[in-house]
């Protein structure tokens, strides 16, 4: 997960890390001397966290490299994961011994087909699953299938589970056989390794421990909780599997050492001159113990280093009562900020963009009133037809008599009409009746009635 995002960079990706139980082969740049040979054990991973030991005669295989092993009934592809020298410090690790007689053998390199055919096989166990799933449910199994891993040559399924209870899962062997057409096996496995096996993200925000670098679960208590003064909360404390963390463990050591420097009592009391104080908290890494007065309640707390809490329980074995040394109350002086706007970025005023679109509103209202005129205005025009002529002595046309006072209206003119306010009638312009319109007006009586 840390090499998809970029999170190390002391080039441990390159050697592959940082991936789910990885080891660093620190030894891959050195050549061997001229009179040893090659190890020819070499790791192989699968699926999930599973990892096997092979012998190989032929050593020349890269790291990550696609490779056909041996399997029962049939034959497995996974990947190379380590080999070389650190594969001695593997066997070491699991007890295991070159000299062992039961290490099966790598077949050959995977080619194209094989990939092919692996990819294949990681496509399936979705469905798989699911419908297996639905299988259990149907019988009314008390079990939780979590994984499933094809084998190699699809000859194989193998189901993991987990279960509080025995199951007898004989019927669901059967059913799964018939759907699947293929020879099943049964892994039942604890939540822990649940966990391992599918990965998750912790409430740290980093991939699982178990799912990375951890191979090795201990007993965890909620003894170590209590060592590091944590809160007893198991919505806190409990992890993806909903056991307890094993991150409660790393820094226990650390804790139990500290706690050497402690009182070994659970509740310290210290006699003094006048007043006696009890023991009510303890800060683990800085060394400090806070006591609270027997006498009232609710009175002022006391904080001691350790060693001094040390040299007064000596003296109170002796039968001396410690002077009590008021300490001094930092006094915080209150400082009264203006509650104001800080302005960081250089900008004017808040209400800068309100004053703008306030202007660019009344430019536009303006813009459009201009717009209304000219439209009626060239509307008034159509309507009007051309201008009447204000001249009496000059004529419309070349034909029209001039100066005849018994033609009040010659042929050729048009008699001059106001220019009309009000609504724009309907139409292209031309003179048509408009039809009134009665729902407008609330007060009209027969605002109901349909026009005529």
């Amino acid at each position: 997960m840390g090499c998809g995002s970029g999170g190390c960079s002391s080039g441990g990706c390159s050697s592959g890390g940082c991936n789910k139980l990885n080891a660093f082969d620190w030894l891959a740049e050195m050549d061997l001397p001229p009179h040893m040979k090659p190890f020819d054990i070499v790791e192989v991973r699968f699926k999930g966290t599973r990892k096997e030991f092979y012998k190989s005669a032929q050593v020349d295989f890269y790291l990550n490299e696609y490779v056909v092993v041996e399997a029962e009934n049939g034959y497995d592809i996974g990947k190379v994961s380590l080999k070389g020298e650190l594969v001695k410090l593997q066997l070491k690790k699991y007890n295991r011994s070159e000299h062992d007689t039961d290490y099966r053998k790598v077949t050959r390199k995977a080619t194209e087909a094989d990939i092919a055919k692996y990819k294949e096989n990681q496509e399936l166990e979705v469905p798989t699953m699911y419908k297996a799933r639905s299988i259990a449910m149907e019988l009314g199994l008390s079990m939780k299938l979590s994984d499933v891993e094809y084998q190699g040559d699809r000859r194989k399924a193998t189901f993991f589970y987990t279960a509080e209870e025995r199951v007898d899962f004989r019927e669901l062997i059967k059913r799964l056989a018939e759907s699947f057409k293929v020879r099943i096996e049964m892994r039942q496995i604890g939540y822990r390794q649940e966990a391992a096996r599918l990965g998750a993200i912790g409430s740290c925000g980093r991939e699982l421990c178990c799912s990375t670098w951890l191979t090795d679960f201990k007993l965890v208590n909620t003894q170590a909780a209590r060592y590091q003064n944590l809160s007893l909360n198991p919505l806190k404390l409990s992890g993806q599997c909903g056991k307890l963390k094993c991150c409660l463990n790393f820094e226990l050591d650390s804790y139990m050492e500290a706690l050497k420097e402690f009182p070994s009592e659970n509740t310290v009391t210290i006699h003094f001159e006048n007043v006696s104080f009890r023991s009510v908290k303890t800060d683990i890494l800085k060394r400090l113990m806070w006591f609270a007065p027997q006498s009232e309640m609710g009175g002022e707390w006391l904080s001691l280093p350790v060693k001094k809490v040390g040299e007064y329980l000596e003296m109170n074995k002796r039968g001396e009562k410690p002077a009590m040394v008021i300490q001094e109350k930092k006094q915080i002086k209150s400082e009264t900020a203006e509650l104001e706007f800080k302005n960081d970025m250089g900008i004017g005023s808040l209400t800068r963009l309100d004053e703008r679109d306030r202007g660019n509103r009344g430019g536009n209202r303006n813009n459009k009133n201009r717009n209304k005129g000219n439209a009626s205005f060239g509307s008034n025009q159509q309507r009007q037809g051309p201008r009447p002529n204000t001249n009496p002595n000059q004529g419309a046309g070349n034909n029209a008599p001039r100066n005849n006072p018994s033609n009040p209206n010659p042929q050729g003119t048009q008699e001059a009409r106001p220019p009309q306010s009000g609504p724009r009638p309907e139409g292209n312009g031309n003179n048509q009746k408009r039809r009134p319109n009665f729902n407008n007006n609330r007060n009209n009586p027969n605002r109901n009635q349909n026009p005529k």
